[in-house]
């Protein structure tokens, strides 16, 4: 952009390539940010809820993703326009804050959006609209801490946080399985968990996988799996009670930082540096005997050399093992990470109680699998599936448990899922909106409508009749004043939430709300688009 003056002397500003951009201003430029939203929320409208349908993603070089996971699906769809960008944005910053309700979040924005059009047509300014819709968030969200239940669980008793992690699991490829999968999600988190601070590190907790077998092998290992073995295949394959050695220095000889060249001319010569050598794997492997080590992890590789002489020593050893993993195994065994050989002394071994390398079928795969650490602040699941997209998609479900249980020690207040909240705060605004005296009434009534959105598209994809279904559930609710009512997705013939055990953190429903409202407030108060036209 450049100034320039007219003949008068006033000045006047030249936008470059201004004849090929394309400008939508006012009311138009709100619709078409509407429309670009709604577009993305119907996408994911049919993955929502138990009976919700799985997308298929082709990733440019070919990878195949199969997942209902709503935060994977916009993550990998590619959307191109800016406003169906902010949806993306808005189902990462769900998953991120609370790892569950990355779906319902984006239906529920997209609601909110499609009513918001119907009042502009109405002649309604944009930001009225989103200041009544944050009027109505606010009674929501009020709403939901009255209906709210606490739910009281100990080290000993984890049923209560297993029922949460059933419902989120429920919705997901596991769903047969959803027992045992949420009891092994729960047991990882309090495994880790400060119950004191009520905090929960996710960095504790690996997920690791491996193609074969079928969905019940999948175990919690206390301890932790590595996707390596013993760097000779004939190092003994079952340790017991070893003591530790954790190395970031090679098995190598010293290497010149400069460029260097070695010229050997004589036997004589090539016998002295092979002597040399080997007299520092020699030494090398000494110090780890000598500190007293029964097992050495080293995150470099080494010398075939070096390989044979551990061996003869009968000191195992795995190489290659990444970062995190040794950040990980040296918070479990207690080891300290030892960067010389030379600073290598027994107090800085680890324990383990048992090390042992397990094989998969017929194939050459194996895993180390360590366990019987003193801290046992470090755990692993183990997950086996049929093929490689089947295992993708249980381990992005065993995270979203494994959030659910972790919010849920964080703060464990529920409530009632299947669309049950949903009604109740859509019936509370309602209410407050009757209250409520100029044109703002008008958004909290379309806030309390978009509400509906959710159990609406739960009956849709159970197959249940969508309108008759939400209208005889809100009746029921205002009949009874009882919120734990909504759709009987899996038809059991009841629409008791409680007795169908269908629950819901209170913070991951909140932070639904409020994330939508902020989303829509954002897109209303755009009125003018500028963006470069997309034929030159």
């Amino acid at each position: 952009m450049s100034l320039a003056f007219d003949e008068y002397g006033r000045p006047f500003i030249i936008i470059r390539e201004q004849e090929r951009k394309s400008r939508v201003k006012g009311i138009e430029a709100v619709k078409a940010s509407i429309m670009a939203a709604k577009s993305v929320a119907r996408t994911l409208r049919s993955s929502l809820g138990p009976k919700g349908m799985d997308k298929m993603l082709q990733s440019p070089d070919g990878d195949v993703t199969i997942t209902n996971d709503g935060a994977t699906i916009l993550e990998m769809m590619e959307v191109e326009n800016q406003i169906g960008k902010l949806m993306v944005e808005l189902s990462k910053s769900q998953d991120h804050e609370i790892g569950d309700g990355t779906t319902g979040v984006v239906v529920l924005a997209g609601a909110l959006l499609d009513h918001a059009e119907a009042l502009l047509d109405m002649g309604m300014h944009p930001l009225r609209i989103a200041e009544g819709y944050e009027m109505a968030c606010k009674v929501a969200t009020e709403n939901l801490d009255k209906i709210k239940t606490r739910f009281d669980f100990s080290k000993e008793d984890i049923e209560p946080l297993v029922k949460v992690c059933m419902t989120t699991l429920s919705s997901k490829v596991v769903g047969r399985l959803k027992r045992p999968m949420a009891e092994i999600c729960v047991k990882a988190v309090l495994a880790v968990a400060d119950l004191e601070r009520r905090d929960v590190n996710l960095d504790l907790i690996k997920v690791e996988g491996k193609v074969g077998g079928k969905m019940e092998d999948t175990r919690l290992v206390e301890g932790i799996v590595i996707d390596k073995e013993f760097s000779h295949p004939q190092m003994p394959k079952q340790l017991k009670d070893v003591k530790v050695a954790i190395l970031t220095c090679p098995f190598e000889p010293p290497k010149p930082k400069t460029k260097h060249k070695v010229d050997i001319d004589t036997v004589e010569k090539f016998e002295a540096l092979r002597d040399a050598e080997k007299a520092y794997f020699t030494d090398m492997v000494q110090r780890c005997k000598d500190s007293g080590a029964e097992l050495v992890i080293c995150q470099w590789g080494f010398d075939d050399e070096a390989n044979h002489l551990l061996m003869h020593q009968n000191l195992p050893a795995v190489r290659w093992v990444g970062g995190v993993e040794i950040e990980l195994l040296a918070m479990a065994t207690g080891a300290r990470i030892v960067p010389r050989f030379q600073e290598l002394t027994a107090d800085k071994l680890g324990f383990a109680g048992s090390v042992k390398e397990v094989g998969f079928g017929t194939t050459k795969d194996r895993m180390l699998v360590i366990e019987g650490c003193p801290n046992l602040k470090a755990v692993t699941i183990f997950v086996r599936g049929g093929n490689r997209m089947v295992l993708d998609e249980i381990k992005r479900s065993l995270h979203d448990a494994i959030c659910v249980a972790r919010n849920l020690v964080r703060d464990n207040a529920i409530v009632y899922g299947g669309g049950a909240a949903e009604v109740s705060c859509g019936l509370a605004v309602e209410e407050a909106a009757d209250k409520v005296t100029g044109v703002e009434h008008y958004a909290m009534r379309a806030f309390a409508d978009a509400l509906s959105a959710v159990p609406l598209a739960l009956a849709e994809n159970s197959g249940l009749p969508p309108i008759e279904s939400l209208t005889a559930i809100k009746k029921r609710q205002l009949e009874e004043s009882n919120p734990y009512l909504g759709i009987d997705c899996n038809d059991t013939g009841t629409n008791d939430m409680r007795e169908q055990g269908v629950f819901e953190t209170v913070l991951g429903k909140k932070q639904q709300l409020f994330l939508a409202t902020q989303v829509c407030k954002m897109i209303l108060k755009i009125d003018d688009v500028i963006k470069p036209s997309e034929f030159d």
